[in-house]
C-alpha cells in the first residue's frame, strides 16, 4: 500500500498484515486485515460521511460506538458503525444513505 497524503492516518511499520480490497462510493479502496472500517476509510478519504445537518463532513467522534457520528451504509442500505465494524474484503460502502433507506411518506 502506498502512502496516501490526503488521508488522516499514516501507517507506521505495519507491512506484515494482509491487504483487503473494498470500495467507497464505487471507488476502489484498500485496508489491512484487522482494521476497523473507520480506520480503513480514513486512510483512503478524509471523512466517513456528510452531516445531515449541513455542517460539513464527519470523521467519527467517540471512536467506540457510543455516538452517532460514524454511520455509513452498505450499497444495499444496511447501516454500519464504522468505528466498531471490522473491515472485510469486498465490502461496498456508501458515504450517503441510499434512497431506499429513507422512509416513504406516501
Amino acid at each position: 500500500m502506498t502512502s496516501n497524503e490526503s488521508g488522516r492516518f499514516r501507517r507506521l511499520g505495519e507491512e506484515g498484515r494482509s491487504r483487503l480490497v473494498f470500495s467507497i462510493d464505487g471507488q476502489p479502496a484498500e485496508g489491512c486485515k484487522g482494521d476497523s472500517l473507520l480506520v480503513a476509510m480514513l486512510m483512503q478519504i478524509r471523512h466517513l460521511r456528510s452531516s445531515e445537518f449541513g455542517d460539513g463532513n464527519r470523521a467519527g467522534f467517540c471512536l467506540m460506538g457510543a455516538c452517532q457520528d460514524c454511520w455509513v451504509w452498505t450499497d444495499t442500505g444496511e447501516r454500519l458503525r464504522a468505528c466498531t465494524t471490522p473491515l472485510a474484503a469486498g465490502m461496498r460502502i456508501a458515504t450517503k444513505a441510499p434512497e431506499q433507506a429513507w422512509p416513504s411518506l406516501a
